[in-house]
């Protein structure tokens, strides 16, 4: 197995086996992809992409885009209304991340099973991100299939943790002077 380069990242995975249910696993997959989880975010890009917000103050409008999700958010809160998420059977703490595998802290994972997953990242916006993957070895686990936007935060996320990680250590090595 070639060397994976992880960094710390304090997240918490549900997950289950894929065994029969493999189409409802894809159908939620399919299901919340970054547009259709949220629709002001996808609107914001396609104005963009078409030239409207050239004049607009970028930061302005990212936080008046992200105060109608909280709106939307708290709309959803007072109605009772809670996203239909599949219910995944296993929950663990993430110990680490690689740019393609991440590892569990106290495993549970049984090698070469292929597993259907969702993580809540803590990126902006907050969103769930599904994704398929498959053991490694007990603990480590390899990402298979996820949806190209969340791949590009899950990255940015990696490298933003890896940043921490070596201002941590840079402290530490002062402080040992």
């Amino acid at each position: 197995m070639e060397k994976i380069r992880f960094v710390s990242a304090p997240l918490k995975i549900h997950f289950g086996e894929i065994g029969e249910n493999e189409e409802e696993y894809k159908r939620e997959f399919d299901k919340l992809v970054d547009s259709d989880e949220d629709s002001v975010g996808q609107w914001l890009k396609l104005a963009k992409a078409r030239g409207e917000t050239g004049e607009s103050d970028q930061v302005l409008l990212n936080l008046v885009v992200d105060l109608h999700r909280k709106i939307d958010d708290l709309t959803a809160y007072v109605k009772n209304e809670k996203p239909n998420y599949l219910n995944l059977p296993y929950e663990k703490e993430v110990e680490s991340i690689g740019f393609e595998h991440f590892k569990l802290i106290d495993g549970g994972l049984k090698l070469d099973t292929r597993y259907y997953g969702r993580i809540l990242m803590p990126v902006f916006p907050k969103r769930q991100f599904p994704f398929f993957f498959k053991a490694v070895d007990k603990n480590i686990a390899q990402i298979v299939l996820m949806h190209d936007t969340d791949n590009k935060d899950w990255s940015t996320y990696m490298s933003a943790r890896e940043r921490i990680m070596i201002r941590e250590a840079k402290a530490l090595e002062k402080s040992n002077l």
